[in-house]
């Protein structure tokens, strides 16, 4: 599919799918973020376009795929604060540690790359599959599992060595 026949059969479905994703997602910042994202996937199979007998019923399914993979998203997206540590088990020093190095994991995990955090907050809290994630990211199972190896290896070095550095103390 050309440009001018894209702009003539996809762009006129921008209020019909930005209605859709409006009344799934329930925040409009969300839904066009949705709508964008169904424009991008349908742009980069624009030559197979011309041989579908239905691109707006296409372009619903492509939104509706995308408006599902953002409310998994969004329910699974549990902050490492509501993670419970089992009560009665630990002294309140080991506790209070277990709370120190939990907020230190959180620090390193926020500074990571963007992609990194995703996936390792993705699969290491939210319980992910590595295909589920690179469904969610767009991108191949092996990527996935190269940037998790990537991110787990960054935060591991970054403990060791502020726990190295408050031993020394």
């Amino acid at each position: 599919m050309e440009l001018e026949k894209f702009k003539i059969v996809v762009i006129p479905l921008r209020e019909k799918l930005q209605s859709f994703a409006r009344n799934i997602l329930k925040d409009e910042t969300e839904a066009e973020d949705a709508v964008q994202e169904t424009y991008l996937k349908l742009w980069r199979i624009k030559d197979q376009l011309d041989n579908h007998p239905n691109v707006g019923g296409y372009a619903m399914q492509t939104l509706k795929n995308i408006c599902i993979d953002k409310l998994r998203v969004e329910k699974h997206n549990i902050p490492l604060d509501n993670i419970s540590i089992a009560e009665g088990t630990l002294t309140p020093y080991m506790y209070t540690e277990q709370q120190d190095n939990a907020s230190i994991i959180r620090n390193i995990i926020e500074s990571l790359p963007n992609t990194q955090k995703r996936i390792i907050k993705m699969r290491d809290i939210e319980g992910f599959e590595l295909a589920e994630i690179a469904h969610i990211m767009g991108s191949e199972e092996s990527a996935v599992r190269v940037n998790l190896s990537r991110a787990r290896k960054m935060v591991r070095d970054s403990f060791l060595k502020v726990s190295n550095s408050y031993n020394n103390k």
